[in-house]
């Protein structure tokens, strides 16, 4: 009940509420000025780091990770192309945002696994995402059965290889491709009408 309180009543109004819109103003304001990639103490959004498998003991790391919004920026070629083989502007990466955000994560972390990952916020510039890591050496971690799935080898590197939740959601791998299956069966149904 805790989580859903706090999701309602603090995280939906944060742009609502005069204090908090406050609040998220100072707070941007200062990670502006930190590093790209911040080890944090606990998660901005509790709720949803639970939600995603977070929990408040030793062997779980949050790492607060900054991404420039927009396509891919490439230098202009010095030498000769044709116009529509510059290759300059309208380039997006296959990859989304977030899961760059968790590989940025786990490359200043090798010694973690990344587990997942959720939107914090955002400006006219950057995106800000918490990375939940995972110390998969660390006995708290190794006797929890919630979690020691890790521990096997085929999980290492996992963000790197696409399996952590936003991997999968750039490969293609979710289900529903776009229309939710309900919709499809009522689409198929009142067709013939």
């Amino acid at each position: 009940m805790p989580g859903r309180y706090f999701e309602k009543l603090v995280w939906r109004r944060r742009k609502e509420l005069p204090e908090l819109v406050e609040l998220w103003r100072e707070r941007l304001a200062r990670w502006r000025r930190q590093p790209s990639v911040v080890r944090v103490e606990r998660p901005t959004r509790p709720d949803r780091a639970r939600a995603l498998g977070y929990k408040a003991k030793q062997g779980f790391v949050i790492a607060r990770v900054r991404v420039r919004k927009g396509g891919r920026r490439k230098p202009r070629p010095r030498a000769g192309r044709k116009p529509a083989g510059l290759g300059v502007k309208k380039l997006t990466p296959a990859k989304s945002l977030r899961w760059i955000a968790e590989e940025r994560a786990a490359r200043k972390f090798p010694n973690l696994e990344v587990l997942n990952s959720y939107y914090v916020a955002e400006d006219g510039m950057f995106k800000w995402f918490e990375v939940i890591l995972v110390d998969p050496h660390h006995p708290a971690i190794k006797s929890d059965p919630d979690i020691n799935w890790i521990l096997n080898p085929a999980n290492r590197g996992r963000v790197f290889r696409g399996l952590t939740s936003a991997g999968k959601k750039s490969r293609g791998l979710r289900k529903s491709r776009g229309i939710p299956e309900a919709k499809k069966r009522f689409k198929r149904k009142f067709k013939g009408r």
